[in-house]
C-alpha cells in the first residue's frame, strides 16, 4: 500500500505541475481571448486589429489603399510626420529642416542612431535611393508619387534633384515651389524602406516590407492575417508598448462586431452606425470616433459612354438622394457632400450650392443630352466596408432604385478589393463607389490628387481631364501666399461642380469600436495611425 500512495502521490503532482503549465498561458498563446477576469497573470500585450479587407501590398508607394497603409505606417516611418490627430508637421526621420528664401531648396539633418529591422543603417545615403527608385517609376509602379508633380523627365514633375550632402543631412532642389510640400513627405507612401532590403527581394519586397517603425513584419496570410512584432532596437526609447500585433480580416461588419464582443479581436473599425448603441450598452466596450477628414463620391468614368457627356453626368447628380441615404446608413455621423473635399480643408468654397434632388430636371438634362429613353450602366460597389462608405452594397441599391425611376437601369457588380481598385484605375467601370480619406489636410491632397489629368492611371479614376483645371491646380501648388491659394482653389472647385466627374455623397465621421482594455488608441484623420502608446490596462 505504501507504494501505491507513493505513486498516487507523484502521479497527483505531475497532473498539478501541467495544470499549472496551462494556466500560465499567455494571451497571444490563447488567441488573444483573455478576458481579463483572471486575478494575476501577465500583462496582455497582443493587440488584434479586425477590418473589413487585406492589404493589397506592404510595400506602401505601389498602392493608394487605406487597408495597406493601416498596417505599414507601423512598419515604416516617413522624414516627417503629422501629429498624434492632426495633420501638423513634425520632425520623423528628419530631426529638424531648412527652407532656403526661394522655396526651391530643401535641406533636411536626419536622426542619428536608427536602423532599419535588418540591421542596416537609416542614412542620407537610403533616403536618396528611396527618392530616386520612386521618381524613375511610374502611375502603375508607384502611383502616389504623382503627388510631386509626376515622374523623372516628365514636364510637371516638381524634384529637379536629391543628394546626400553627407551621412545625417538630405537636400531636395525643386524646379519651382510645391506649397504642399512638406506635408507630401509626411504621407504614409513615402515611408523610407531598407535599400538592401529592396535590392534583396526587387518586386517580393511588396510582400516583405523592412523599415525602421516600431513593429518589424512577421507574416503575411493573404487575406486572413498579417502579423508585426516589436522592434527591440526602435529608437524612440520605451516604445511600442505593445509585444505584437496582428491585422485580422472579417469581411463583414457584424461579424467584426461580434468577434469583437466575443473577446476575438480588440479593436475593430467599420463599425455600422446602427450599431453603435449596441457597443455603447455593453460595458466592457468603447466607441471610437475617428476625426473626419474624407468624402464617398460615386465617380461617373468620363472616357465612357454616356458619362462623356457632361448634361449626363449634371443629371445622375439631380437624381441621387443624399439625404434618404445619409439618414438610412449613418445615423447622423455625415454631412452632405457638395465638393470633392470636406468642409474642414481650407480652401473649402461653401458659396457653392449643391445640385438639388430633382428627378424632373434630370429626365430634362437626359432628353437635352439624347438619352430620354434613358440607359443602362453598370454600377459599381465596393467590396468592403470603408470609413466613409460602412455600407457600400446597401447604398448601392438604394442608388439603383433612384436611377431607374430616370429611366437608367444599374445593374450592380462587384469584385475582389484590389481587383476593384485596378480596373478602376484603369477606367473599366461606367459608375463606381469610392471614396477618400486624406493623407495630409491640404486641399491639394483632395483636388489635385483626385481629379487633375496629371493623376489619371493613379487616384484619378474617373479619367477627368481638364486644362483650365489643371491650370488653376498648378498655379496653387506654386502659390505660398494662403490667402491667394485658398481663391484658386475655391475656383477649382467651380469647373469641377460644372463639369460633374463625381456625384459626391457624404463627409463622414467613422467609428471604430474596441474593448475598454485599451488605452492610447488615437485614431488618426488620414485614416491610418502608428499603433507605438497603444497598451492594455
Amino acid at each position: 500500500m505504501k507504494k501505491n500512495f507513493k505513486l498516487l502521490l507523484i502521479a497527483l503532482l505531475a497532473i498539478s505541475m501541467f495544470l499549472v503549465g496551462c494556466s500560465s498561458n499567455t494571451n497571444e498563446e490563447t488567441g488573444g481571448s483573455d478576458t481579463g477576469k483572471e486575478e494575476a497573470g501577465p500583462k496582455k500585450d497582443t493587440l488584434v486589429y479586425g477590418r473589413g479587407g487585406d492589404s493589397t501590398s506592404l510595400d506602401p508607394i505601389t498602392t493608394t489603399e487605406g487597408e495597406t497603409f493601416k498596417v505599414t505606417e507601423n512598419i515604416f516611418e516617413t522624414l516627417l510626420q503629422y501629429g498624434d490627430q492632426d495633420t501638423t508637421i513634425n520632425p520623423g526621420l528628419a530631426e529638424k529642416w531648412t527652407v532656403s528664401d526661394d522655396g526651391l531648396t530643401y535641406t533636411f539633418n536626419l536622426r542619428q542612431g536608427v536602423k532599419f529591422h535588418d540591421g542596416t543603417d537609416f542614412n542620407a545615403d537610403a533616403v536618396v535611393f528611396n527618392f530616386n527608385r520612386w521618381m524613375n517609376g511610374n502611375a502603375d509602379s508607384f502611383p502616389y508619387y504623382s503627388m510631386f508633380g509626376g515622374y523623372k523627365g516628365e514636364e510637371g514633375h516638381v524634384i529637379k534633384e536629391v543628394t546626400a550632402v553627407d551621412d545625417h543631412t538630405v537636400k531636395f532642389v525643386l524646379t519651382r515651389p510645391q506649397a504642399p510640400f512638406l506635408k507630401n513627405l509626411a504621407m504614409s507612401p513615402f515611408g523610407i524602406a531598407s535599400p538592401t532590403a529592396v535590392e534583396k527581394f526587387g518586386d517580393k519586397f511588396r510582400e516583405n516590407p523592412v523599415g525602421t517603425g516600431p513593429f518589424k513584419f512577421v507574416e503575411w496570410k493573404q487575406n486572413d492575417t498579417i502579423t508585426l512584432e516589436k522592434n527591440p532596437d526602435y529608437w524612440q526609447e520605451g516604445l511600442p508598448k505593445l509585444n505584437k500585433v496582428i491585422f485580422r480580416v472579417i469581411p463583414e461588419n457584424t461579424a467584426r462586431l461580434n468577434a469583437l464582443a466575443n473577446g476575438e479581436i480588440d479593436v475593430m473599425d467599420g463599425l455600422n452606425n446602427s450599431d453603435e448603441a449596441t457597443v455603447l450598452s455593453n460595458s466592457n466596450l468603447q466607441v471610437i470616433e475617428r476625426p473626419s477628414m474624407n468624402v464617398g463620391y460615386i465617380g461617373l468614368t468620363t472616357t465612357r459612354k454616356p458619362f462623356d457627356n457632361k448634361l449626363v453626368r449634371q443629371a445622375i447628380n439631380h437624381a441621387v438622394d443624399k439625404k434618404a441615404i445619409i439618414e438610412a446608413f449613418y445615423g447622423g455621423k455625415a454631412i452632405e457632400a457638395v465638393n470633392p473635399m470636406p468642409p474642414s480643408i481650407e480652401g473649402y468654397n461653401d458659396a457653392i450650392e449643391p445640385y438639388p434632388y430633382n428627378l424632373e430636371k434630370a429626365k430634362e438634362l437626359l432628353a437635352e443630352a439624347g438619352y430620354a429613353d434613358g440607359f443602362e450602366i453598370d454600377l459599381w460597389a465596393m467590396p468592403v466596408a470603408r470609413p466613409y462608405m460602412p455600407e457600400a452594397q446597401k447604398v448601392a441599391e438604394v442608388i439603383q432604385e433612384s436611377l431607374s425611376k430616370i429611366g437608367v437601369t444599374a445593374n450592380i457588380q462587384s469584385v475582389d478589393w484590389a481587383t476593384y481598385l485596378d480596373k478602376a484605375a484603369k477606367g473599366e467601370f461606367d459608375m463606381f463607389m469610392l471614396g477618400w480619406t486624406g493623407d495630409n489636410g491640404d486641399a491639394d491632397n483632395f483636388l489635385y490628387t483626385l481629379l487633375d489629368k496629371d493623376s489619371i492611371g493613379s487616384n484619378n479614376y474617373s479619367h477627368y481631364s481638364s486644362d483650365e483645371l489643371h491650370e488653376v491646380l498648378i498655379q496653387a501648388q506654386t502659390e505660398s501666399e494662403p490667402a491667394k491659394r485658398n481663391e484658386l482653389y475655391e475656383k477649382a472647385q467651380e469647373i469641377i461642380h460644372e463639369d460633374a466627374p463625381w456625384v459626391p455623397l457624404v463627409h463622414s465621421t467613422p467609428l471604430l469600436a474596441a474593448g475598454k482594455d485599451v488605452v492610447n488608441y488615437l485614431p488618426h484623420p488620414t485614416g491610418s495611425e502608428a499603433l507605438t502608446k497603444v497598451e492594455f490596462k
